[in-house]
């Protein structure tokens, strides 16, 4: 499938798409999802959306940038949460996760290590969610990245797989 064509899309945006550029802002976009800052649109649909715009061809850049920017903003949550602790995660604006689902993933992560970050990363619904029980937990930086970057690596993967297996049946 070639990149998606939109008559109306504004010139400006359809220069953006087809620039270098278009690769620096899915970079930011990757960066705010890492850091669970991205509530204008679901994680779920920044790959397979990207895909529809940029084209299925781009499909390696596309997973570069996501997990790259990803992680790095998932370190930068992760060093928050290292450093200011639960009470201060807990009075950020910002920081939509409820006092309850904390205790649930820092149960999570008591139980069952580092390993659960990769896992949560791979997965529907919890992606992420174990990024602040890592830092809590003052887990090894490099290994953090990793491990997040393995998880992360994986989701989208599954993601573009699904969007590509997909696009072949239309």
């Amino acid at each position: 499938m070639q990149a998606l064509q939109v008559a109306q899309m504004p010139d400006e945006l359809q220069a953006l798409l087809n620039s270098e550029w278009a690769f620096v802002v899915l970079f930011g976009v990757f960066v705010l999802e890492g850091a669970m800052l991205m509530y204008f649109m679901p994680s779920e649909l920044v790959v397979p959306a990207s895909l529809v715009l940029l084209g299925a061809d781009s499909v390696v850049p596309v997973l570069a940038v996501a997990v790259v920017g990803a992680t790095i903003g998932q370190y930068a949550l992760f060093k928050i949460a290292q450093r200011g602790g639960r009470e201060y995660l807990l009075q950020k604006r910002w920081f939509k996760i409820s006092e309850s689902k904390l205790d649930k993933f820092d149960g999570w992560f008591d139980r069952w290590g580092p390993v659960v970050v990769p896992v949560s990363n791979s997965l529907l619904f919890t992606r992420g969610m174990l990024t602040v029980p890592a830092g809590f937990a003052e887990m090894d930086d490099k290994q953090f990245v990793a491990l997040s970057a393995v998880g992360t690596l994986s989701f989208e993967v599954i993601l573009a797989s699904l969007y590509l297996y997909f696009d072949t049946l239309l």
